[in-house]
């Protein structure tokens, strides 16, 4: 069979399954996650010889340090799959709620209720718990899912796909409702973003190379998340300690997520304070980069250049620039910002409100680390990735977010004059 052809019954298949599963029933979702999460737990061996594979065959093509850090499955990352499937398990089920109702002057009666998008193509790198969060996002929102890991993180993909089959095949659910595409070859993909008689929504999760192709060649609608260039602001009326906490975890954390800080902007009020505020990120062996001024506190640091401002690390780097205050934090963010997340650290409220009014981002933190830009945090159990679109949803993507409506009218005989 060609490309074309087994991309194709993948779309029949996962269309087909969409149908059936926009009546199944909630205890059905419940019990095949709990099927899941203990498959996974027995099966937690064979998970981390199929990454195993997956990890040697990074090192020999040379992958990048941050992307194996991705790409990597733990004792530690099993457990915080078992936990994401816990939580979505208990959120509560998006299908079927009544969003709203109201009543016409001639009597009619109209409801707006919540219902399934159908089929997803999740298209995805090197992360191999995407598999996981996708499927049980889909499973929760009653959608198909069709799924295209990345070459790298394949063969753990292929092994989290067989389990996840096996569980919901053994709670009953309809065949068909979580497939992958059995291929890294990269027509594939070309093939799905055309399929728009059976894919109602793209979501790509990876690099700002893959999520440009898929935006120009995709004919499905696509919910993007575009790179994590997100940026720390340190106010003149900032708490220190409470300064330096949330700019150390923001960047050094994980500093190979997209919610990991990229760009420090400190007020120029409080230049006196710079080194202190950047000497813990230093002494944890993160690469400064700064404008003139930072690169003087140290011979270490160096001096940035201009793509430094527009570059998402994703590596234990930061580039840091001293601004005129809250407003030359805002015309930095809006000049360099891939419209993600910022924070800002202040005790002003004034100063938090001109900070958010003015900057377009989907996610603003005041006082707080920029990983907390995670559907885990914002209590959606997982996300599906952080849309930096403003249609159809923006931010982290949970089960909620992967609906549509339609309208019920009631009525009594009514007919329009």
């Amino acid at each position: 069979m060609s490309i074309l052809q087994t991309i194709n019954e993948l779309g029949k298949k996962a269309k087909n399954a969409s149908i059936r599963l926009r009546v199944l029933q909630r205890e059905k979702k419940k019990i095949a996650y709990e099927h899941l999460e203990k498959n996974i737990k027995d099966k937690a061996s064979e998970i981390l010889i199929a990454n195993k594979l997956d990890i040697e065959n990074a090192i020999s093509n040379n992958l990048s340090k941050p992307l194996i850090n991705r790409l990597k499955v733990t004792d530690e990352t099993i457990s915080g799959i078992i936990k994401s499937i816990i939580e979505i398990k208990k959120q509560p089920d998006p299908i079927g709620e009544i969003l709203e109702n109201w009543e016409q002057p001639n009597g009619l009666k109209f409801s707006k209720i919540s219902v399934p998008l159908g089929v997803l193509g999740v298209i995805y790198e090197s992360r191999p718990n995407v598999t996981i969060d996708a499927s049980c996002l889909a499973l929760k929102s009653n959608n198909a899912l069709i799924l295209r890991g990345g070459s790298d993180s394949f063969h753990t993909s292929k092994q989290l796909v067989s389990i996840i089959t096996e569980s919901f095949n053994e709670a009953g659910l309809p065949n068909d409702i979580i497939q992958m595409i059995p291929t890294t070859n990269r027509e594939a993909v070309d093939h799905l973003l055309e399929m728009n008689n059976y894919v109602n929504v793209i979501i790509p999760r990876g690099g700002k190379s893959l999520i440009k192709k898929i935006n120009e060649k995709s004919k499905i609608p696509v919910i993007k998340h575009l790179e994590g260039l997100c940026h720390v602001y340190v106010d003149k009326e900032a708490n220190l300690e409470i300064a330096k906490n949330v700019i150390l975890n923001s960047k050094l954390r994980r500093p190979e997520i997209c919610g990991a800080a990229e760009t420090l902007l400190i007020d120029t009020a409080l230049k006196d304070k710079a080194l202190e505020l950047i000497q813990p990120l230093y002494e944890a062996g993160c690469k400064i980069k700064g404008d003139d001024f930072i690169k003087s506190l140290n011979n270490n640091f160096e001096l940035a250049n201009s793509e430094d401002w527009s570059t998402e690390y994703l590596d234990r780097i930061i580039s840091i620039k001293i601004v005129d205050g809250v407003g030359g934090a805002i015309d930095h963010i809006n000049n360099f910002s891939s419209n993600h997340t910022e924070s800002i650290i202040t005790e002003n409220e004034q100063t938090f409100s001109n900070f958010y009014n003015n900057i377009d981002s989907a996610i603003i933190l005041k006082n707080a680390s920029t990983q907390f830009a995670d559907g885990g945090e914002f209590g959606f159990g997982a996300e599906i990735g952080i849309s930096t679109d403003k249609l159809h949803v923006r931010g982290p993507v949970g089960a909620k977010h992967l609906t549509t409506f339609k309208y019920i009218v009631h009525g009594n005989g009514q007919s329009r004059p």
